[in-house]
């Protein structure tokens, strides 16, 4: 069967950035992905950083073509007892699986950043990859709000050491704010951070002998889930669209 024609660019840029664009991979990745020779330019093997892919161009990455195509971004409740990645190895249900478009959408479609298996909330899915390398890299200081709740009462004198700081495998972490949400209770907290670790807040809480019982993103770079049930997805408006690159410098 032949392949399809790639759509046009529109205007020239360069490889790495169209790529990312196509959802291919971030920036980074795709440079790696060019310096390994895996990328193509109307047939020819590019492996120099900083080509042009002009108008009409063809690209294709392990010989499949890549298109810039529509782009779609996903608001979805993330429901617990799901995998945060496009497929499992291991046959565990994952969040695309929660997702039902066109497949010319659900080609290139990836979670933005992770949410650990039994994490719930606030999950934007894209084939934008340059916005989605943004939104994850800490230099954005892209906002992240947590419901917690653990087994044991969090003493104040815990709050604040969290606050200030603890040792994990992988270097200091800390919060960038924590409060009780319900005092006098003190097993349920809120919490915000810029990080995107893996598994950072249960980490730091089991540093301090905490079980974490309950964790809900309730709100990322803006975005609720207000009026989406747990485990459903709506797409996000193009006014949220635009606010989220705004945060991130990116053109709208």
């Amino acid at each position: 069967m032949e392949a399809p024609a790639a759509q046009p660019v529109e205007e020239a840029m360069r490889l790495n950035r169209f790529l990312a664009r196509a959802g291919v991979a971030s920036r980074r990745k795709a440079d790696e992905l060019i310096a390994a020779g895996k990328v193509r330019v109307n047939g020819e093997v590019v492996s120099e950083m900083g080509v042009a892919v002009n108008p009409g161009d063809r690209v294709e990455v392990g010989g499949r073509i890549v298109s810039l195509g529509q782009q779609v971004y996903l608001l979805l409740n993330k429901p617990g007892d799901t995998i945060t990645t496009a497929s499992d190895e291991k046959g565990r249900r994952t969040v695309l699986e929660l997702v039902s478009l066109p497949e010319e959408e659900m080609s290139g479609l990836f979670p933005v950043g992770r949410l650990d298996r039994h994490t719930t909330g606030v999950l934007l899915l894209t084939n934008d990859g340059e916005l989605a390398h943004r939104l994850t890299h800490p230099s954005y200081g892209v906002e992240k709000l947590y419901r917690v709740r653990t087994r044991a009462p969090i003493k104040p004198h815990e709050l604040q050491q969290l606050l200030e700081g603890v040792t994990l495998d992988d270097g200091e972490a800390r919060f960038d704010d924590a409060v009780y949400l319900n005092p006098p209770d003190l097993h349920e907290i809120g919490v915000q951070l810029h990080e995107g670790r893996n598994r950072q807040i249960r980490r730091m809480l089991e540093h301090l002998g905490h079980e974490v019982e309950e964790l809900e993103r309730v709100r990322y770079a803006g975005l609720t889930v207000e009026g989406v049930r747990r485990g459903k997805w709506r797409r996000l408006l193009p006014h949220e669209v635009a606010k989220l690159k705004r945060q991130v410098k990116l053109k709208t």
